[in-house]
């Protein structure tokens, strides 16, 4: 089997395993216990804190575990619209491709009276800092715009949009889901004010994540019932699965720039003998500033749902968009937001790859993506018809 889908889920490392299987042994008592062997639990806690706030250049301090990205969208975007609706400012700003979990919660706040702007991304799928700035008034409570993009895995200018958002008193947030981990990031430097992360993401166990939050920021809790996280997040903690995505964070940062590199290699070749050998194929997103792991391309006269069935039955996992939405029949709201006509955007295949992928596995995919998208298209009469117009103008 070749898994090609990172972007929804990856295996969790032996060594955040062996961490979660320690934790389970030996710091499986409540970490907000007084006695001892609580206090050590809530040590463990802590050594996750500080190694993910070292990636992240902050402190400790401002690192809050929550259960995954999407509820730290929710309580990062929530919390900035409560602190915005107390000063009077109504008006949020994002872009048109982010995550459902980021899209879904500003719907909720426009029904309650929130203006929002979606910034248009452009083929490239990438949002300029300058709309970014035309697009702030001074009602304006919170610009949140996606580190990385599920989907086409384009990179957005961050730190000139932090500039930008600091520069003007306004909070700034990235859904930071499929960046963490993959790219360097210091919210120091790119003047971030809060970020959310998933550690599933790179490694890590499900069910686990974090929202960093700019020390001086006063956000209030999206679940309540207890003190814990400093009273801004209750429940018991999930300590073996915190110890874990600590874990994980470590060794993503030890070998970033190893991965990246390995990746990178490998997708501009998967990229390359998709675009040399199958006809009428389109490459979404900008070609340098992506994920290194990242392919999405759109064939022509292709079903998207097909497609991987057909990829599926020869051993090869991947995708038509995000996991999130994949038991949707809609086009992507992310390629049509590049763009992308309807009937162009049913045909989208995403592949995300990771440092074990290899040349031999990117062979075996486009072998057989060749024989797939033939055989599907010759099953199409809109291609017949294509095809015959096309040697009939030649």
């Amino acid at each position: 089997m070749i898994y090609a889908d990172h972007a929804a889920t990856t295996k969790i490392s032996e060594t955040a395993k062996l961490a979660m299987l320690s934790a389970m042994e030996k710091d499986w008592y409540n970490p907000s216990s007084l006695y001892t062997p609580g206090q050590q639990a809530s040590g463990t806690l802590m050594d996750a804190r500080v190694r993910i706030a070292h990636c992240l250049g902050c402190l400790p301090k401002e690192i809050y575990f929550t259960s995954g990205g999407s509820e730290a969208d929710n309580q990062a975007i929530l919390s900035a619209a409560a602190i915005g609706k107390r000063q009077g400012k109504m008006h949020i700003i994002s872009t048109a491709f982010e995550h459902h979990a980021v899209l879904h919660t500003l719907k909720k706040l426009e029904k309650e009276g929130f203006e929002i702007t979606l910034l248009d991304v452009g083929e490239k799928g990438i949002v300029s800092p300058v709309q970014v700035e035309k697009a702030i008034r001074p009602d304006t409570a919170l610009v949140t715009v996606m580190y990385a993009n599920n989907e086409i895995g384009t990179i957005q200018p961050i730190r000139e949009i932090g500039a930008i958002c600091r520069k003007n008193g306004v909070l700034f947030h990235t859904d930071a889901v499929q960046a963490f981990g993959h790219v360097p990031i210091d919210v120091q430097e790119m003047n971030i004010d809060m970020l959310s992360a998933s550690g599933h993401k790179f490694h890590g166990p499900k069910g686990i994540g974090f929202m960093y939050l700019r020390n001086g920021v006063k956000i209030g809790p999206l679940i309540h019932g207890g003190a814990q996280e400093r009273s801004r997040r209750a429940g018991t903690h999930n300590v073996p699965g915190i110890v874990g995505m600590g874990a994980a964070t470590a060794l993503a940062v030890q070998n970033m720039e190893e991965n990246a590199k390995k990746q990178i290699e490998v997708r501009d070749y998967l990229i390359s003998r998709i675009e040399k050998e199958i006809p009428y194929v389109k490459v979404n997103g900008h070609r340098e500033k992506r994920l290194p792991n990242n392919v999405n391309v759109c064939f022509r006269f292709i079903e998207g749902e097909s497609l991987l069935i057909m990829l599926d039955q020869k051993g090869i996992c991947a995708s038509s968009g995000s996991a999130c939405t994949s038991g949707s029949l809609d086009p992507s709201h992310v390629l049509l937001a590049i763009g992308l006509p309807h009937e162009i955007a049913h045909g989208s295949l995403r592949l995300t790859l990771s440092e074990e992928t290899t040349k031999e596995d990117a062979d075996y995919v486009v072998d057989n993506l060749k024989m797939i998208v033939e055989r599907l298209r010759s099953m199409s009469p809109l291609y017949d018809d294509f095809v015959k117009k096309e040697s009939e103008g030649k």
